[in-house]
């Protein structure tokens, strides 16, 4: 029965996801007029948002094929390369990059909402499509942090992942800064340059909290299950 709620629960997670995706490149148009950024250089794929719902879709689906083709053992005697992979992506993407999109886009919505998403936006934007990309990503990936157990990587390997992308994100948005003229995030716009560069060198020591946090939620779940199966794998080996 276990099997068959978790393979349900990735279907609807990658289903929901991959919906996401597509309803926003397909029907999500805002005009440049109402939002200048929305017509700058970059297309969908300037909005770290969009990085990260492409990223829980894959990560969903390769989860349904572990579940298939690998393994959901606490500790696999021979962990398949499907689930060493999932493992990985989710480690060092997964989780947090859906934690730092969730947090930071509420607590930036908070304090002033036109710093991320402007009103204006709400007619070609629905409340639904923000709630599945800025709130279902954080719920989907703590759901999985608790069903599903994983062996996470070195923690250099996993912090190497995780940097590579961030530092991407960072040279990629200015790089359209300087196609366009235009910041991605209106908050970028009312920050001086010292402010700009201590705000994103915040912004990316968070995102190694978030990854230290998804570590230790692992451990605290699943680290006496771990140690008991560890322990009864190397008796059965004695005997």
């Amino acid at each position: 029965m276990r099997e068959y709620l978790l393979i349900g629960f990735h279907v609807i997670a990658c289903a929901q996801f991959a919906f996401s995706v597509y309803y926003d490149f397909t029907f999500t148009d805002v005009p440049g007029n109402v939002v200048k950024m929305h017509g700058a250089y970059g297309g969908k794929f300037k909005f770290l948002t969009v990085w990260d719902v492409i990223a829980q879709t894959v990560f969903f689906f390769l989860c349904i094929l572990n579940d298939l083709y690998g393994s959901n053992k606490v500790i696999p005697k021979r962990t398949p390369a499907l689930r060493r992979i999932k493992d990985y992506f989710h480690a060092a993407f997964g989780f947090p990059l859906a934690m730092f999109v969730g947090v930071v886009f509420w607590s930036l919505m908070f304090v002033d909402r036109e710093l991320v998403l402007p009103k204006a936006l709400d007619p070609y934007f629905p409340w639904w499509l923000n709630h599945l990309m800025h709130t279902m990503v954080v719920v989907s990936t703590v759901i999985e942090m608790l069903v599903a157990p994983r062996q996470y990587p070195k923690r250099s390997y996993g912090f190497g992942g995780l940097a590579l992308v961030m530092l991407s994100y960072l040279v990629w948005i200015h790089f359209i800064y300087y196609k366009s003229g235009i910041w991605v995030y209106p908050v970028m716009e009312v920050l001086s340059l010292p402010m700009r560069i201590v705000f994103l060198l915040a912004l990316l020591f968070f995102c190694s909290l978030l990854y230290l946090a998804g570590e230790g939620f692992d451990h605290l779940l699943w680290g006496t299950i771990k140690r008991t199966s560890s322990k009864t794998s190397k008796k059965k080996k004695t005997k």
